[in-house]
């Protein structure tokens, strides 16, 4: 059974709390402010592990983007009193590359009218738009999101992302070859846009290596 990728949205009031089971994962905290295992988190940051975690809200409570690698069909929201959880995206990894694999999470900014010429990574993961606009187009559809937007790419199939006139930045998860810890994972498809500027930049929060 091929394993899922699943994104969920956690918001948290005041001081709420909530425990999770050992799963790997990607916490982003989108704001507010969350503690960790023994960790205090702020807005923009990140936690990533495999084994079973405690959260607690800050006095100002919290939103997360929470990204998760399961092997079940089934989502497992969090619950706890002052907790609203929601599954944002799901998607059942089919492309998903043999041998050794890391969960990365990333995030990729544009400035205003920004792209990234056709391109394809070497394997799946979900995006979440946290600010501007972005216009993907891909398998012959184009598909614009928002703030709060998420969607799938497969990794081997080919992508053109055209950003908004202001400044665009998305979170991303993917799940990719070992060999590529630390090294980027996209690859131009046509010959002539390899040697062009790009526009985007990347900041890495987790290269994770999975068991």
């Amino acid at each position: 059974m091929r394993p899922t990728l699943r994104l969920y949205e956690d918001v948290m009031a005041n001081g709420a709390e909530a425990s999770l089971p050992a799963q790997p994962r990607m916490i982003f905290v989108v704001h507010g402010a969350v503690a960790i295992a023994d960790r205090n988190l702020g807005d923009g940051e990140t936690f990533n592990g495999e084994g079973a975690i405690a959260l607690k809200a800050g006095i100002a409570g919290a939103t997360l983007w929470r990204f998760e690698l399961a092997v079940t069909e089934t989502g497992d929201p969090a619950s706890g009193p002052g907790l609203v959880s929601r599954e944002k995206l799901a998607a059942r990894l089919e492309t998903l590359p043999q041998g050794a694999l890391i969960l990365r999470g990333d995030s990729v900014a544009f400035p205003p009218g920004g792209c990234a010429y056709l391109h394809r990574h070497q394997g799946p993961g979900i995006r979440c738009l946290l600010e501007g606009g972005i216009r993907i187009d891909t398998h012959g559809r184009s598909t614009s999101y928002g703030p709060g937007g998420a969607w799938y790419e497969t990794g081997p199939d080919g992508v053109f992302a055209q950003a908004a006139d202001r400044p665009t930045r998305f979170i991303r998860v993917m799940i990719l070859p070992a060999s590529y810890l630390g090294k980027s994972s996209v690859e131009y498809l046509n010959e002539e846009d390899k040697a062009k500027p790009k526009s985007q930049s990347y900041k890495i929060f987790a290269d994770m290596p999975l068991r």
